[in-house]
């Protein structure tokens, strides 16, 4: 198969050159093109080489994270804290202070809104950067006309650098405990050929979630870690559309590297592999990628700043893959949606949340600005939604202990690197922490920060599967962090 042409590069490179040449009146322009052109071409300059997306699925409470309210009343503000942080005037929570002594590295946003209250639903509107939902919208399962996920999109459209491909999900898909695939993480109407890649790095557990194994817990019944449970050196699960029967019945992609390199390099001497494949054959038989993914064997330094728990091996590997050249790492923070903290969110959020959060994010900082990285890796960290401004006391069967609902109306959004300034708080929310009361951003805002960083162009595209263009951008950039 011929791969297909990248939108992105058929839209810049003429422009580009057409402003080089002078040929502005041989193509039929007016003078009144010519300032369009230029900010094309000016908007295409990437602001960063790399994105990683940090998703906390389930939601992270906005007042115990980065937008406490101290003089609201006790059933507002919570059980925690605020602590000054390195921004005069700012404080975000008491249990995060790593995060508090890097303020001047990193920015947020305390003003993103969208109106669902529902996880799918939430999941696909910040997966995608859409907020209206698709049609035959289906919140237990993907479906073929699901907007494309912001990892689909710029998989599709930015070139690949090396053998890597440019966009890589870790360290698992967003599974629910009951088996529900969350949709909203898939390249929907672009085709399952356009599926992002996933490294499965985590054997998944129905009854565990969190920051395994240092942290692990259960939702209601608190610290747990059950046997079975396990980080590894990531399988590579291929794009939905591709048949894994072509690899010949000997190879199983989803083995370790090791087994597996001679069969693949010879296989891909005789089989005529698409495009997919041939990245799947060059990352598992590189034998360059097997140091990068053995992050549970890096030294012991490394190994105790980042935390030797799931949170930590998942920031290592992505940093190792944006300093390997991938253009989107997205990493799924806590599955089964382990930031629900609909009750027992207090102890939980203290004991086995916030710590390897606060922990493995500060080391990514700092591990990406003392190898010079930091300037040209945008971070993004965000769930699904935030959580009611209301504290719920009401016990029941599952919960002991108060915590707080579903609230897509407020959310806060931690942003860093990439050129983004540092200390800079951009939004606010109203007395309660419940709803924007100026600056509000949307799901579009986010992702047209994140593409706008990588260099797309505004006029950038994608095509369905009848090959009709489709935009990429849904809003502008977040104003206050990037032009």
């Amino acid at each position: 198969m011929t791969p297909r042409p990248s939108h992105l590069e058929h839209v810049r490179l003429p422009r580009r050159q057409a402003l080089q040449a002078g040929a502005i009146g041989l193509l039929g322009l007016g003078a009144n093109h010519v300032a369009q052109l230029q900010a094309e071409a000016a908007d295409a300059r990437p602001r960063a080489k790399s994105v990683i997306f940090i998703f906390l699925s389930g939601g992270l409470a906005q007042h115990e994270s980065f937008d406490p309210k101290p003089d609201a009343p006790e059933e507002i503000r919570g059980e925690f804290r605020p602590i000054a942080t390195r921004t005069p005037g700012v404080q975000i929570c008491e249990h995060l202070p790593l995060l508090a002594a890097r303020s001047d590295k990193w920015s947020m946003v305390r003003s993103l809104t969208h109106p669902y209250n529902e996880h799918s639903q939430g999941h696909m509107a910040m997966l995608t950067g859409r907020t209206p939902l698709p049609p035959d919208f289906n919140p237990s399962a993907p479906k073929p006309n699901d907007h494309p996920s912001i990892c689909s999109i710029v998989g599709d459209v930015v070139p690949a650098r090396n053998n890597l491909p440019p966009a890589i999900v870790l360290p698992e898909k967003l599974v629910h405990r009951t088996g529900r695939v969350i949709p909203g993480q898939f390249a929907g109407s672009m085709g399952s050929p356009r599926d992002p890649y996933f490294l499965t790095c985590s054997k998944f557990n129905p009854q565990t979630y969190g920051a395994w194994p240092e942290y692990g817990f259960h939702h209601a019944r608190g610290q747990e870690n059950p046997a079975g449970f396990s980080f590894m050196a990531p399988s590579l699960s291929l794009p939905a559309g591709i048949n894994a029967d072509r690899f010949g019945q000997r190879v199983n992609l989803l083995g370790q590297l090791e087994n597996q390199t001679r069969q693949l390099e010879r296989l891909a001497e005789v089989e005529p592999f698409d495009r997919f494949q041939q990245k799947a054959v060059s990352l598992l038989a590189d034998p360059k990628m097997k140091g990068l993914f053995q992050v549970t064997q890096a030294d012991e330094k490394t190994l105790d700043r980042y935390g030797r728990h799931v949170f930590g091996w998942s920031l290592l590997m992505a940093r190792r893959l944006v300093e390997s050249g991938v253009s989107l790492v997205q990493v799924n923070l806590g599955n089964n949606e382990s930031w629900d903290t609909h009750g027992n969110a207090f102890p939980n959020l203290k004991n086995y949340l916030l710590p390897p959060m606060d922990q493995s994010v500060s080391a990514l900082l700092d591990d990406l600005g003392e190898r010079g990285l930091l300037d040209e890796t945008l971070i993004v960290m965000a769930g699904e939604f935030g959580r009611t401004p209301k504290v719920f006391r009401t016990a029941n069967t599952v919960y002991a202990l108060p915590g707080r609902d579903h609230w897509g109306a407020l959310q806060s959004v931690f942003l860093a690197g990439g050129g983004i300034p540092g200390g800079a708080v951009i939004g606010a929310s109203d007395k309660q922490g419940g709803r924007p009361a100026r600056d509000a951003q949307t799901p579009e805002s986010l992702a047209a920060t994140i593409y706008r960083s990588l260099g797309l162009p505004r006029s950038a595209t994608w095509s369905d599967l009848l090959d009709r263009p489709m935009p990429v951008y849904h809003g502008e950039p977040i104003r206050g962090l990037i032009g």
